[in-house]
């Protein structure tokens, strides 16, 4: 089976996130792809955060019940309640809905790790949930099929 692997045309891992998906440029979000999804998937979830905020980790991203047989995701995903294929946003800790780029103080760069679960099925929950809620609602239906993950840097 394929390694579950999650990548962007933006940056690689564990490079630089482009100012111009940071609040420094359009603070728009990046294209994303990914492959190697286990068998049984039905949705995705995808979670980013920066784990090196001041008060702790911050969620600058919550989508879920992405389509199992989406691949991607393009730059510039607009911040509606649902999207076209049927993805739902929850609100991320700007407490808006949708993307916010990184954002961190001057200082030493930030690390932000975009996490994308493969899930067995479809979250009953609706739009505007928070990460916490999320993350309860998956770990009710047994965690994960598999994760893969994506870590971006970005200081000021």
């Amino acid at each position: 089976m394929a390694e579950f692997t999650l990548t962007s045309a933006a940056f690689r891992d564990g490079e630089r996130i482009p100012d111009k998906y940071t609040c420094v440029g359009e603070d728009v979000s990046p294209p994303l792809q990914w492959e190697g999804a286990p068998e049984g998937t039905q949705t995705f979830a995808l979670i980013v955060e920066d784990p090196d905020a001041p008060g702790g980790t911050f969620v600058h991203w919550v989508l879920f019940n992405i389509p199992g047989d989406v691949t991607e995701l393009p730059e510039g995903v607009e911040p509606l309640e649902r999207l076209q294929n049927g993805a739902i946003h929850g609100v991320n800790d700007f407490q808006r809905l949708g993307y916010r780029g990184p954002c961190p103080p001057p200082g030493k760069p930030h690390r932000y790790i975009f996490r994308l679960l493969a899930l067995d099925r479809e979250l009953a929950l609706g739009p505007g949930v928070t990460k916490p809620r999320l993350e309860l609602e998956i770990q009710k239906i047994g965690g994960p099929l598999a994760e893969a993950r994506l870590t971006g840097t970005f200081g000021r």
